[in-house]
């Protein structure tokens, strides 16, 4: 199994705490996203993922990019521990959280958004994940237990620790948002959330090592 990622990549950063929760093995190839103009560019990565980002997982003989596509199909395959709870409500419930993130958040203020923005960049991705943040945090509010729908880990924490991470990253004021705070205090104490960490990562500079 390889994983094609980069250290400070949010979805990447997903799967690797589903590939760590699931005891899953695996080797990664790092993919750089700002070295030599962007390695996700090159045509040999394009051969892999025509839509040039990270990640990108080898398993069973497939190749799959688009993180909650791999997650889910992880789920199927592989369903100890599960990710996804039984009950149709709160099934749907991690769905719509982590829908919220990965639509409605993630992909306004990445990378290739940002490279448009200019010096704006900052503010731009402050102002996204805060009005995201806004919606999150009242929707936990009737959903979450110790994590963000009960108290299983779901797709979902997979989803919102990166995320606010990333809010972190833009120096986005937390305050407004405890529960979003509690529940990713929470999860960064589980080892999965742990060894996938951006900070512990084969490609992580030295300087931002763990």
């Amino acid at each position: 199994t390889i994983l094609y990622s980069y250290f400070r990549s949010s979805c990447s950063w997903r799967v690797r705490i589903a590939l760590a929760l699931k005891g899953i093995s695996y080797d990664v190839v790092p993919v750089n996203l700002l070295k030599d103009g962007g390695q996700q560019f090159s045509a040999e990565f394009k051969a892999m993922n025509p839509m040039q980002q990270v990640p990108a997982l080898k398993i069973d003989g497939i190749t799959l990019s688009q993180s909650l596509a791999i997650i889910h199909y992880l789920e199927d395959t592989r369903p100890n521990p599960r990710l996804l709870p039984q009950d149709p409500k709160k099934r749907a419930q991690v769905r719509m959280i982590a829908d919220l993130i990965v639509s409605g958040i993630q992909p306004l203020q990445n990378l290739s958004v940002l490279k448009q923005m200019g010096e704006k960049k900052t503010e731009w991705a402050q102002n996204c994940i805060s009005s995201g943040f806004q919606a999150l945090e009242q929707t936990l509010q009737h959903t979450a237990g110790r994590y963000c729908v009960g108290d299983e880990v779901s797709m979902a924490d997979l989803c919102l620790v990166p995320q606010v991470f990333n809010a972190e990253r833009f120096k986005v004021d937390m305050g407004p948002y405890p529960t979003i705070t509690r529940i990713n205090k929470a999860l960064l104490e589980l080892e999965a959330f742990k060894l996938s960490h951006p900070s512990r990562q084969p490609d992580t500079p030295a300087e931002l090592r763990a």
